[in-house]
């Protein structure tokens, strides 16, 4: 009955091609309305991942602790002074950087939001203090009094403030000499105040504005910020970039691909119709449904392509397959969709189980994504077995009233890639025990791997662009941002790389008040010294704490001081006794200050204690996890029953990856039982056999672990991006190998032996999923060609996962099929399958 249905359906869409036109293309006109409510906001953050100890324990300290108080609504911008083959030193370069310095305070958002106490900070005016002799000199008195030294004066002028005890020192590069006159660079930092509303570390988006304006009318000596609107101009130069170089190779490999393939431009400009509306199509659901775009704008389309592009090779393919020498278009067609539309639909439905599985994700943005590209699936079923073939008809019919032959033979009946494909059944004829154990071996080998896969958050570019790429001709050379450039040389020259220092934090709970308490917190603080991890910066505390809150109140109250002295039992400065009384007499005298490291109840009751760590935003968000959890060790290694847990920024964003990769298994385990249920109970219903749906879903698993084994290989690590790729393998997998069990299922009603079956199959399908194979291979490749380290991961698990399921489907899983049918009632599968029709013409 299901199968009557489907058959009167196609009957319509091929009868009444026209009809389907017209109502296939108002539907993607609603569509195409759709996309202008498009929410494009990317909801990936380290709030996504609430379920992680780090992420609880922020928002534990959130809610049980005071903010810091002024410092906290300073935040640092940089401006960077770089002279090349020059003296950045030089008294020109000096009072040229103090001039840059009053062109921006004339600006109005500029000098309204600065700090009041240093609000401006630069070798040049720690210079041209102690030449005006006046530390609170003004910038034009500065400028004057460097002005008035002849060269002698200025170079001992230099001598006498760059020591080695000079805070300055901070603001030159690390190749600076203390002591000499020359240097290639030198920053200067400007504070402003915020209420932490705004992006970019909170410095105010106007006061940018007026640095990066004021930096860019500087050639030589080159001035240059990090700030939001530099980014953009980044992000800018990069689409330009991509456009240019990335996009032109993608398209012209595919389209250079599909003109092989199928040998056609007619089928290849409708085939790409499909792909181009089904994309719509993805985009204007989720518009009228109001879920966010954000990760499916990156890797939605590209997905949806190579789907849909697969899509249609197998329609083209097998109509050129049904039509006879003597036979029209519409008796063919019908025909090809009636045996293709089963393996596209089950392609359809394993793929979107594959992908649905995300949404037991943690991550927001992901389980988002998930169903974005679930409806760009579906999309793309109802287009290729509708709009594509409709148009197909109409066109051929078209062409050939004019005199056009539109016969065309399939590929895979070539005599060369014929004998390829043929290939493997031989194998499976003659060693099909051999080709399974040996694939076993190498997906189990494979999939051990996983555990050694090195981990990172974010994969981070630290190299310039290949210089081959920026000598490209015309507008195809890779453009390099100055950006770029100027961030790679201040990451390996200065201590921050980025706009200043940001602040990680520590969370201890347990016996609180237990003797030693505060000697562990001292040694976690030390640790976090030792290890780097705690950024000095000036004027900024590079750990904050109870102890150092204790030493500040001590200095201003003697009689705190007596009572921390009376608890300090070996005079090593730290309380290690009598430690509520202690906390008791610092809320008296500093209550405010307590608040903001101590978490004290209503009922007096001491909860926990909090450790914040000056960190540089210039490290990686790895490198600053890592420190902050060998902090957190040292506070937990001691006598005092303390639990510390680092609960910042980066050590969230690393619990993320953690738990993404967790959940990852989790998810493939899950959408390959899933897959396989749905694929036996369909098979057994369609093709009279569950196990012919079992023996499908086993390459699938084969492929998760050559795929894995092959990142290990090529040393791709296992980031946030690469982990969710990990998931979607399943759907990109599950395709081929539908395609084939099912063709295998039909052509043994044809054949009736079961070799000659799997060859007609193998040779038949094969084709079309090679083509599908090489044309989303091509376009995944040209990601390789970008300099970004995560461009190129993502280009490589994907075309890996691509490669890897055609071999396995076509050199494998006829050895699986070969020995299945060798036990299973092969005369049920092979009732009621459609006879085929293969094409005689010529290359």
């Amino acid at each position: 009955m299901p199968r009557d249905a489907l058959d009167r359906w196609i009957d319509a869409i091929t009868t009444h091609n026209r009809i389907v036109i017209v109502v296939l293309l108002l539907m993607t006109a609603g569509m195409v309305m759709g996309i202008g409510n498009l929410d494009t906001s990317n909801q990936a953050s380290s709030g996504d991942v609430g379920e992680t100890t780090p992420a609880q324990k922020a928002e534990y300290i959130a809610d049980n602790y005071d903010d810091l108080g002024d410092e906290s609504n300073v935040s640092a911008s940089p401006v960077y002074l770089r002279h090349e083959g020059g003296n950045a030193l030089s008294k020109d370069a000096l009072i040229e950087s103090l001039e840059y310095q009053r062109t921006v305070l004339d600006n109005e958002s500029v000098s309204a939001s600065l700090a009041d106490d240093e609000g401006v900070t630069g070798v040049a005016n720690v210079v041209g203090a102690r030449a005006a002799r006046d530390a609170n000199a003004t910038l034009d008195e500065q400028i004057a009094a460097l002005e008035s030294t002849d060269d002698d004066e200025y170079e001992a002028l230099l001598e006498a403030t760059l020591t080695e005890e000079s805070g300055a020192l901070s603001l030159l590069p690390a190749s600076y000499e203390p002591g000499s006159t020359t240097a290639e660079s030198h920053r200067m930092v400007f504070r402003f105040e915020t209420d932490g509303t705004d992006d970019s570390a909170g410095v105010p988006s106007d006061a940018q504005r007026a640095l990066y304006d004021a930096a860019a009318e500087h050639d030589e000596p080159n001035y240059f910020t990090f700030g939001d609107h530099a980014v953009a101009d980044l992000n800018q130069q990069m689409v330009s970039n991509t456009t240019t170089l990335i996009l032109p190779i993608a398209l012209a490999l595919i389209l250079g691909i599909l003109a092989f393939t199928y040998r056609d431009f007619v089928d290849v400009v409708v085939g790409m119709i499909g792909v181009v509306v089904s994309i719509l199509w993805m985009f204007g659901i989720l518009g009228w449904l109001g879920v966010p775009a954000g990760m499916t704008m990156i890797i939605g389309p590209v997905m949806i392509a190579g789907l849909s592009i697969d899509f249609g090779f197998h329609v083209f393919m097998r109509y050129r397959e049904q039509r006879g020498n003597d036979e029209g278009i519409r008796p063919p067609m019908t025909r090809s969709l009636r045996s293709v539309a089963v393996a596209v639909a089950l392609v359809t439905a394993t793929t979107a189980i594959g992908f649905l599985s995300n949404v037991v994700n943690p991550v927001t943005s992901i389980r988002d994504m998930a169903i974005g590209i679930t409806l760009g699936v579906l999309s793309a079923l109802v287009i290729f077995v509708t709009l594509v073939p409709a148009l197909k008809i109409g066109i051929d019919g078209l062409l050939e009233r004019v005199g056009f032959d539109r016969r065309k033979r399939p590929l895979g009946y070539g005599s060369y890639l014929g004998r390829i494909l043929g290939g493997s059944v031989t194998l499976a004829r003659r060693a099909a025990p051999v080709v399974i154990v040996i694939a076993l071996v190498a997906g189990t080998a494979g999939a051990v791997a996983w555990p050694a896969l090195e981990q990172e958050s974010f994969q981070q570019r630290t190299e310039s662009v290949a210089d081959w790429k920026t000598e490209l001709p015309g507008p195809m050379a890779w453009e390099e941002s100055e950006f770029v450039e100027n961030r790679l040389y201040v990451a390996e020259q200065y201590q921050s790389s980025d706009d200043g220092a940001g602040r990680s934090e520590i969370l201890i709970e347990g016996d609180v008040t237990a003797d030693g308490s505060l000697e562990q917190l001292d040694r976690g603080a030390e640790t976090a010294r030792e290890t780097g991890v705690a950024f000095d910066q000036q004027g900024v505390e590079s750990v904050v704490s109870p102890l150092s809150v204790m030493a500040t109140a001590a200095e201003d109250n003697e009689s705190f001081a007596a009572t921390l002295e009376s608890a300090d039992t070996d005079d090593d400065g730290v309380p290690d006794r009598d430690l509520e009384s202690v906390y008791d007499h610092l809320f008296e005298v500093a209550p405010a200050e307590a608040g903001q490291v101590i978490e004290r109840t209503e009922e007096g009751e001491y909860r926990s204690l909090r450790m914040l760590v000056t960190v540089d935003r210039g490290d990686t968000y790895d490198e600053r996890a890592d420190g902050m959890q060998e902090a957190a060790a040292a506070i937990e290694d001691g006598d005092a029953d303390l639990t510390a847990t680092a609960a910042g920024p980066a050590a969230v964003t690393q619990a993320e990856l953690g738990e993404v990769t967790e959940g990852i298994l989790y998810v493939l385990l899950l959408a390959l039982g899933v897959i396989a249920v749905a694929l036996i109970g369909i098979y057994r219903l369609s093709e009279g056999s569950a196990t012919l749906g079992a023996v499908t879903v086993v390459p699938i698993a084969l492929v998760a672990g050559l795929v894995i084994g092959s990142m290990y290989l090529l040393d791709v690590p296992l980031t946030l991006l690469t982990a969710l790729l990990m998931s979607l393998v399943i759907g990109l997998g599950i395709d081929y190998n539908i395609h084939l069990s099912d063709r295998f299922a039909q052509e043994l009603g044809r054949h009736g032996g079961v070799y000659e079956a799997l060859e007609a199959a193998v040779v038949g399908t094969g084709g079309a999923l090679l083509g599908s194979t090489l044309t989303s291979s091509a376009a995944f490749l040209a990601l390789l060609l970008h300099p970004h380290p995560q461009f190129q991961s993502l280009g490589l698990l994907v075309v890996l996962a691509l490669v890897t399921s055609f071999l396995v489907s076509v050199f494998v899983l006829p050895s699986m099929l070969a020995l299945w049918a060798r036990y299973a009632d092969v005369t049920r599968v092979a009732e009621g399958a459609e006879p085929t029709v293969a094409s005689t013409g010529d290359d």
